[in-house]
């Protein structure tokens, strides 16, 4: 093991001990460490239905079951990274500027150590937080989205801030590289044609769920590398760009969305691009089933994040 890792299951069960992400230590001095799984439990941002606070504690919890070989992309992660679970950045509920910037404070020490941040949400307004703090350190970034909406959006009821509007605030503040920047999976009934075009109109590639299903996974895997290049790279990945049969609990759920296979695939595709740090957002444990179905997939999917890493590791 490289240095920090998870604790090991043959000594202390998995039903035992505090929960963080896949068992990895809580630790907050960064020396040593290759990336940080943090919290970012805030939905204030959240227009329909609320309880993405309670995400990052339901993702650790059904994050137990992970183990630190990724037999899909035959890597041993914790042989290439040293990873803790870091907490949660604070915020102040029903406040939303002072709770993104208490998240942009929270962001910057981790990126300033040389740690991947990988940031488990919250509703889809905290990546415009994140984004600043990135910006900061690496410069406007490619951001590689997959979601059923855009979040684009120039406001609602006359606020600029929710979480259908981050990107269009990412793009006015100049955080993006939107000549690198992809969107996947938008569908759903919208108000009008204008609604999607939007996004192209703001300088976006958009791969819609019907045009992913029409050129197939592989072919969208390639636009995406094309897209992205060598630079650095912002992964957003909303859970509601799964199909509420399989991820039930999320604040806006779209039907004709993916399987839980699909979208591993997708991420497990992106091998090789140079990601500066990740989130998963809008997981909404009290609407999730009796057996935690949208934690289980969320938090697999954020070790398909990390073993990327480790992937990018190794290869150097």
């Amino acid at each position: 093991m490289k240095g920090h890792g998870p604790i090991d299951a043959m000594e202390y069960p998995r039903f035992s001990g505090i929960r963080t992400f896949m068992r990895l230590p809580h630790v907050t001095d960064l020396e040593n460490v290759d990336f940080a799984v943090i919290g970012a439990p805030f939905d204030t941002g959240a227009t329909y239905r609320v309880g993405a606070r309670f995400g990052p504690e339901g993702i650790r919890s059904a994050s137990v079951l992970l183990r630190p070989y990724n037999a899909s992309l035959d890597v041993l992660i914790f042989d290439h990274l040293s990873g803790v679970d870091y907490g949660d950045f604070g915020v102040v509920p029903g406040y939303l500027p002072e709770s993104h910037n208490k998240i942009t404070e929270g962001m910057r020490p981790l990126l300033e150590a040389g740690v991947t941040p990988i940031v488990l949400g919250g509703d889809h307004s905290v990546t415009l937080p994140e984004l600043r703090a990135v910006v900061e350190k690496f410069g406007p970034v490619a951001l590689i989205q997959f979601d059923s909406h855009g979040d684009v959006w120039e406001g609602y009821f006359g606020g600029k801030d929710t979480h259908g509007t981050p990107f269009r605030r990412a793009i006015e503040e100049g955080l993006l590289d939107t000549s690198r920047s992809i969107q996947i999976g938008l569908r759903g009934p919208v108000y009008e044609f204008a609604d999607i075009q939007q996004s192209r109109d703001l300088g976006f590639q958009v791969v819609t769920a019907d045009e992913v299903r029409q050129l197939g996974l592989d072919r969208v895997i390639s636009a995406i590398q094309e897209r992205a290049g060598d630079g650095p790279c912002f992964l957003t990945f909303d859970i509601d760009f799964v199909d509420p049969t399989f991820a039930p609990a999320t604040g806006t759920p779209e039907v004709g969305g993916f399987t839980s296979w699909e979208s591993q695939y997708l991420v497990r595709g992106l091998q090789g691009l140079n990601f500066v740090a990740f989130d998963l957002v809008e997981v909404s444990p009290p609407y999730d089933n009796a057996g935690a179905t949208t934690c289980l997939l969320a938090a697999n999917l954020v070790y398909e994040f990390i073993s990327l890493l480790a992937l990018a590791r190794r290869g150097s």
